[in-house]
């Protein structure tokens, strides 16, 4: 099945026109999408209270997921540690547990930042980070080509089927070592991941532009780009169970839209 949401569900304005005063807007945005990737848990540890409202203002059968707190994938510099620390691991899996039990987890996204290139050091970072997680079911999205060249992409696609890993498949800009390939190639039996960034080529990589993050997913997708994945969507559909497609293209509103 395929299942189709966007990242986050608060900057999406022409979801809310009518938006009748006694409702949230997740309870509104789940009306529209059965599914959503929650991005403000990259930048805290949110409560569980947090989590377990949002389930109750969600159907049963709708779909979180998650990206984990920024130190867990090293987006945080300063503290290199946090990625194996077991302690912040913890206390992660404790604020989720509501999404958890519910049935609604789908996955945990684990995007690494441009800077995390394909070494040993930083597969057995994967392993740590896949063993910290135990049995709770991750995803897995690199930012740095390395790990998709031509001699690396068997290997890497080999790695993550064996660790147990979901594969996020990006569709972004072509722009350097910071950006990945569109690599159609499933490695979880249950749930693939597909994540639409827009081809904002120009704004993709960071600059001395003051807020340049804001306009970094400034892209619509045209109506033959969308058919084109129509198609993509269709063969992965043969090689694996549920496919969810997040549009992450917000920086213009485009993402409800497209």
């Amino acid at each position: 099945m395929i299942y189709v949401g966007l990242a986050g569900w608060g900057d999406h304005n022409e979801l809310y026109e009518h938006m009748p005063s006694r409702k949230s807007k997740l309870s509104v945005y789940s009306e529209h999408f059965p599914c959503v990737e929650v991005d403000s848990s990259f930048y805290a540890i949110l409560s569980p209270d947090t989590y377990g409202k949002w389930v109750r203002e969600t159907s049963d059968d709708f779909a979180f997921i998650i990206k984990p707190y920024q130190a867990m994938t090293g987006h945080l510099r300063s503290e290199p540690q946090a990625q194996a620390d077991p302690d912040l691991f913890a206390a992660f899996r404790r604020s989720i547990a509501p999404v958890l039990d519910s049935g609604k987890m789908k996955a945990v996204l684990f995007q690494y930042p441009p800077w995390f290139d394909c070494t040993r050091e930083h597969v057995d970072t994967l392993r740590k980070a896949k063993r910290l997680m135990g049995k709770i079911p991750v995803a897995l999205e690199f930012r740095h080509q390395s790990w998709f060249t031509e001699e690396m992409r068997p290997r890497t696609l080999a790695f993550m089927e064996k660790e147990g890993w979901i594969h996020s498949i990006c569709d972004e800009p072509q722009a350097g070592a910071g950006s990945v390939p569109i690599v159609l190639h499933p490695t979880h039996a249950e749930t693939t991941i597909v994540r639409m960034h827009g081809r904002n080529v120009n704004g993709w990589n960071p600059s001395k532009t003051a807020n340049w993050r804001e306009g970094r997913y400034l892209y619509r997708y045209n109506e033959q780009e969308l058919l084109e994945w129509r198609s993509r969507l269709l063969t992965l559909e043969q090689a694996t169970g549920d496919i969810y497609v997040i549009f992450n293209n917000n920086s213009g509103g485009d993402a409800a839209s497209n």
